[in-house]
């Protein structure tokens, strides 16, 4: 019996932040050998991560983990002003990941609770990301996670409020929180451009358009990816069934059942081989690729790891 028809989404898989994240602790093995520290994950992958402590990567929770003095790698999530303090007071030599857009949303917080603003960060409160930005002014930062949150806000001037995104948020419903703030604070302040990433908005669009086409859609991602996890809640919410699959062997079969095509994607932070793995285990008798914009963004690498 032949295979479903593989409706591939594109854009898909890695974004220019985490090759860039992925390619500094790459370049840092090569040119040192191991043990290189990373603080946390460095981009939100089990088979990243696994592949990079294959090569003597060693990835800690926090810096009490490293000796003073070492080499410690910031993660493509960035970091709180208070962490970055630690690593300068205990002399380690920081070579920063953080993915330029989230540094952008760094800038911003300090800038908006620089000019008196009470800064509304909507976010994920368990996500690295969102832990680093709210550092940059807790006193003047409050999150909000839901709809249901805006109604408890608390300001204290309702005329000098801004807003903040994390940048791996569902865009429509980001949309509709920003629209229930500025209805609760009418003055509220915003980003000069939006803070969810062009790799998160793109991939968003480019699974609505395979899901619309598709009787199944599969997500390859990792559990704590959250532009992962928005992408099946977006094809969910389009009333079609998805599922966030880590690898090839996550998938069950009664997935699959009567689907005669199947919608396939990747968040930002899962390599392009998986989706491979998935194509020739559901034996598609043919893959059409769908794609809704090409991306040609590149970041610079870091001073510390640039070929000399």
């Amino acid at each position: 019996m032949p295979g479903p028809v593989v409706v591939l989404a594109s854009p898909r898989s890695f974004c220019a932040g985490v090759e860039r994240a992925v390619e500094i602790v790459e370049r840092l093995l090569a040119q040192r050998g191991g043990p290189i520290h990373v603080r946390k994950q460095i981009v939100h992958n089990t088979h990243v991560v696994a592949d990079l402590e294959a090569r003597g990567a060693v990835f800690v929770d926090e810096l009490a983990e490293v000796a003073d003095g070492a080499t410690v790698v910031f993660s493509a999530h960035g970091v709180s002003p208070a962490v970055r303090a630690e690593a300068e007071r205990r002399g380690m030599e920081v070579v920063d990941a953080t993915c330029p857009l989230v540094t952008k949303v760094h800038t911003e917080a300090r800038r908006f609770a620089g000019r008196g603003d009470t800064v509304v960060l909507i976010g994920h409160a368990d996500h690295e990301e969102v832990e680093g930005t709210l550092g940059e002014a807790p006193e003047r930062t409050v999150l909000v996670q839901t709809l249901d949150d805006v109604a408890t806000v608390e300001v204290d001037d309702p005329t000098r409020v801004s807003y903040l995104t994390q940048t791996t948020l569902a865009v429509d419903e980001t949309a509709e929180i920003v629209a229930a703030l500025r209805g609760r604070f009418p003055a509220l302040k915003g980003p000069a451009s939006a803070d969810i990433c062009y790799a998160t908005t793109n991939r968003q669009d480019a699974v609505r358009a395979v899901a619309d086409e598709a009787d199944v859609v599969l997500v390859v991602g990792s559990e704590n990816s959250s532009n992962s996890v928005r992408l099946v809640e977006l094809v969910r919410r389009r009333g079609k069934p998805a599922h966030l699959i880590d690898d090839v062997t996550d998938i069950r079969p009664e997935w699959l059942v009567g689907k005669e095509t199947v919608g396939l994607t990747a968040g930002a932070s899962a390599p392009t081989h998986l989706l491979d793995d998935v194509i020739a285990a559901l034996d598609a008798r043919e893959v059409r690729v769908r794609e809704t914009t090409r991306e040609t963004v590149q970041f610079t690498l870091p001073l510390d790891v640039r070929p000399r």
